[in-house]
């Protein structure tokens, strides 16, 4: 009998028996829907399957892939409320072994077909003897998803994380964020305010402008021409307020709490200002 020929057999008496035993495992770290479908996919590979998912623990993680961003037992518990597993496998190996497929009485294991580097040193893909011995099951990734996309998008936009978790009550030592840090992105954050703020009130001239325009009945050439020109006067008059009092926040925010030694700034601007400071308490003092 050819290996085929075995394998078809093995698989109808798993089904007639007793449930195909499918294993699957992986680091699992900030559960996504890539990783629910990839168990799906596991467990809808036979009418009948019972899908086991391995999940390695942080020691064998952080030693061959990395840190995490959650722990084992975080990410063991995410597994048990996939409503695909069947059962989920703490303290799962790095690599496969016929001990471990027999104690399990695994029968197939699912996985991408992508070789998976075996950082252990034991082999060329962690997933090298259950192929060999007709074990392996291919399930296919889901594109635009992964761990470390979601990772990047946070580094990406880490300023904005830091100020929506500033404004929800964490303290900067919380976040690891440094006092002058801390001030120059509140300050960034109320600049960004204003700005919607003047883009806001922007639109709602143009509304009102356009309103008029209608109602007037204007020759549409005439009327863009003379919208321009209002729109620019009023955009010139409200921004130069607008940096005026941008200009004045940064001086009396910069005056009142960014006190430090002058050895800290490199800038001339931030220099200046405290420099000036200094020469006005010196004066008071004498």
């Amino acid at each position: 009998m050819g290996r085929e020929e075995e394998e078809e057999q093995r698989q109808s008496n798993a089904t007639e028996d007793r449930p195909v035993r499918v294993y699957a495992d992986g680091i699992y770290d900030l559960f996504h829907y890539g990783h629910a479908r990839s168990l799906e996919q596991a467990k809808k590979l036979f009418p009948n399957t019972y899908l086991l998912v391995g999940c390695c623990n942080d020691e064998l993680t952080h030693k061959y892939k990395g840190k995490t961003v959650m722990n084992e037992q975080e990410r063991y518990e995410s597994l048990r409320h996939c409503k695909w597993v069947d059962e989920v496998i703490p303290d799962a190996p790095w690599v496969i072994t016929p001990e471990f497929l027999d104690k399990h009485q695994i029968d197939y294991v699912a996985h991408d077909s992508l070789p998976y580097a075996d950082a252990s040193g034991a082999g060329k893909d962690v997933y090298e003897y259950v192929k060999s011995i007709g074990k392996f099951k291919e399930t296919k990734r889901t594109a635009g998803i992964s761990t470390s996309d979601i990772i990047m998008r946070i580094i990406k936009d880490y300023n904005k994380y830091v100020m929506r978790n500033l404004a929800r009550g964490y303290s900067r030592k919380d976040l690891g964020v440094s006092y002058v840090k801390e001030k120059r992105l509140r300050v960034n954050m109320g600049i960004e305010r204003l700005r919607e703020k003047v883009k806001r009130q922007r639109e709602k001239v143009g509304e009102k402008i356009q309103t008029v325009a209608k109602t007037a009945g204007m020759h549409r050439n005439l009327w863009v021409e003379n919208a321009d020109r209002l729109i620019a006067g009023f955009l010139e008059m409200f921004e130069e307020r607008c940096h005026k009092m941008v200009g004045e926040l940064l001086f009396l925010s910069l005056l009142t709490e960014l006190a430090f030694p002058i050895s800290i700034y490199r800038d001339g601007f931030f220099f200046v200002i405290i420099r000036v400071r200094r020469l006005g308490t010196e004066s008071r003092s004498n």
